[in-house]
Order: C-alpha cells, then sequence, then structure tokens
C-alpha cells in the first residue's frame, strides 16, 4: 500500500476560501492501491515550513504533492523550479512580510523537482485534462513551502525501509464554485481540478514504481 501526503492551504489576503482547500476537501483518503494523507497549511512562511515539515515526520510517505491557489491561471500547473527566496508583495497570516530573504540561508540558490513533472503533464493532457507546466512558483508562500520540500527530500534517507521520495507543488485556479470570486475570472469547477490532481497522483506512483523518472518517457 502506498502512502501519498497532499497538503492545501487556508484562505490569504482578501480571499475567503482557497481553491486548494476545496481540491483537497474532493480527492478520496484512500483509493485502490495508496492511503492519501490530507493536510491544511497556514499561509504563514515560518510556520507553514514547520507544519510540513512535522506532516513528512508523522506521515512518512513516498509521494508529497503540495496544492496551492494561483488565481488568474488557466490549468491546473505543477511546478518544476522552487528558489530560495522570500519576497512577498502582501504579509503572510501572520503578519511577516519578507524582502528577498532566503527560505534556507545556507540552502542552494534552486531545486528542481524530483518527479518527472514534463512527462506526468503530458500524459494528463492526453487524458483531455487541463494541465500545464510552470517553471515559477513565485516568491510567497507556495514557493516557500515547495523549496523546504524539496530541501527536506535532499535529507531524507534512501533504503529498504524508507523508500525514495518524490514531491512536487502543484498551482491551482481560482474555483467555479469558490466564494467571493468574480464571476468573469478564469477559473475552473473543482471536480475537474480534483481529478486532474488524482490522475497526477496516479500517474506519479506508476512511473516511481516503474523507476521511469525520465521526462520523455511516455
Amino acid at each position: 500500500m502506498h502512502k501519498v501526503l497532499l497538503t492545501a492551504f487556508e484562505p490569504f489576503g482578501t480571499d475567503v476560501e482557497n481553491s486548494s482547500a476545496l481540491v483537497l476537501e474532493q480527492i478520496k483518503s484512500r483509493r485502490e492501491d495508496c492511503v492519501i494523507a490530507k493536510r491544511i497549511l497556514p499561509v504563514e512562511f515560518r510556520a507553514g515550513a514547520e507544519a510540513l515539515r512535522r506532516f513528512l515526520a508523522e506521515e512518512r510517505p513516498e509521494l508529497v504533492i503540495c496544492l496551492g491557489q494561483a488565481g488568474g491561471r488557466l490549468f491546473v500547473t505543477p511546478e518544476r523550479v522552487a528558489v530560495n527566496c522570500m519576497d512577498a508583495r502582501i504579509p503572510d497570516n501572520a503578519g511577516f512580510w519578507p524582502d528577498e530573504e532566503p527560505v534556507e540561508p545556507q540552502g542552494p540558490a534552486a531545486y528542481f523537482s524530483n518527479a518527472p513533472v514534463k512527462a506526468v503533464v503530458a500524459a494528463a493532457v492526453r487524458e483531455g485534462l487541463p494541465a500545464a507546466v510552470s517553471d515559477s512558483a513565485g516568491t510567497y508562500v507556495c514557493n516557500c513551502i515547495f523549496y523546504t520540500l524539496m530541501h527536506e527530500i535532499g535529507r531524507t534517507p534512501s533504503n529498504e525501509a524508507v523508500p525514495a521520495l518524490w514531491g512536487d507543488f502543484i498551482h491551482l485556479p481560482w474555483a467555479s464554485e469558490q466564494k467571493g470570486i468574480s464571476k468573469d475570472k478564469p477559473a475552473l469547477p473543482v471536480r475537474k481540478m480534483a481529478r486532474t490532481v488524482e490522475f497526477i497522483v496516479e500517474e506519479m506512483l506508476r512511473r516511481k514504481n516503474q523507476g521511469k523518472w525520465d521526462q520523455k518517457t511516455v
């Protein structure tokens, strides 16, 4: 039985709901061959990163997908790159307002996801799902969580007792059903986004089981 950790965020800024939490709620916790632990992160640089580390230690998953909202996007967008920079246009929910501060002072400038993002997105598109690759997770809390995830993965030993850990961050558009979002804003139905995330999880697990990291493998 596979173990997957899926996270989403609470509302932030002027939004009363977060599309990532709405999508997470729609995803089943148990599937035929895997158990999915679902957790909500605070939209806070420091507390969010600490909560993610705690969830990783508690759940010991083999795949981690963090979900976040990127209002204005048109597709479900798995991210390829996390940068070592916290730079916010608005304060986080704790009032912290970083200006070009590092996520990890001694960490590298950036991390790439260690999951085959491009190949998985291509598979989703072939299924008619609204997915696209993104190369910028921004510099707000979403990127901080993505960077923290990849930093922790780099510190996670891989052996028979602890399977090699894959991780990625997926940005979601606003949801069509989301409270407080103008009807003229680009949005997708919650169920369609949830199905896309479910497919991405399934495809990543399939490739991981087969040892297929190659981005060009289809």
